[in-house]
């Protein structure tokens, strides 16, 4: 199988090493991984503020970017969600471009969904010693239904003990913008979401969404948890964490 991987732009300027995580696993699958050289941004956050033309130019670059392969693949459910959701909502009305996109979004999958449902992994080659829970991030949960996938590769990884914090479905309160114009809220929300992953019992909180790793990371940085590790489900899966 010939991937595309998208590499989002957080993993690409914040955290490059969930790039390189996600690259082996994916070729620990079997896969033919290729990272295109002009994506960008998906065009999300552009979209989300209303800013109609930005959004669809970034669209059509993933477009080109990526059509050509087999799949595409994201270590992020809400660039995800944008891929197999806003695209196709931004373009229904135009007929040289809807086909094209309907067709991109069929191929586009968050990472621990291609594993678990295309790949059909059944083992991983890593280790991770400790106890573990895990936050569904928004995009992944709402718009993919990214669930079961992450804790069923999760539990493949020997010396992993996954432990469920209370109200796991809940919101972190990043948001994207949300954070920056409901800046309020959001602390309060999060203040929520680290109050449940401490009482967990956790010695490391695993998700999806590197915005939602910055947000959890910073308030339990500035609570003063200097413990408590926050980790991209894909540096557990590959052995990198």
């Amino acid at each position: 199988m010939r991937v595309g991987l998208f590499v989002t732009c957080l993993v690409d300027l914040v955290r490059p090493e969930i790039g390189f995580s996600v690259i082996k696993l994916l070729e620990a699958a079997g896969c033919t991984v290729e990272v295109p050289e002009r994506q960008t941004c998906c065009g999300q956050p552009a979209y989300n503020s209303g800013d109609a033309e930005t959004a669809r130019a970034l669209a059509i670059n993933v477009l080109k970017a990526f059509e050509e392969f087999d799949y595409v693949v994201l270590p992020s459910g809400s660039c995800g969600a944008s891929i197999k959701g806003d695209y196709v909502e931004m373009f229904r009305h135009d007929p040289d471009l809807r086909g094209r996109f309907d067709a991109l979004s069929a191929k586009t999958f968050e990472l621990t969904d291609f594993l678990v449902n295309v790949c059909k992994v059944n083992s991983l080659d890593s280790r991770f010693q400790g106890k573990i829970t895990y936050h569904d991030s928004c995009g992944g949960l709402r718009y993919l239904g990214i669930q079961e996938q992450p804790r069923k590769l999760l539990t493949m990884v020997p010396g992993v003990e996954l432990t469920e914090m209370n109200k796991a479905q809940e919101c972190c309160g990043f948001g994207g913008t949300f954070s920056v114009k409901y800046g309020d809220i959001s602390a309060a929300i999060v203040g929520e979401k680290c109050q449940n992953i401490q009482a967990s019992g956790a010695d490391a909180v695993v998700l999806g969404d590197l915005g939602c790793m910055m947000n959890i990371e910073g308030k339990l940085r500035r609570s003063g948890d200097e413990k408590t590790r926050v980790l991209h489900v894909a540096q557990v899966l590959a052995g990198d964490a």
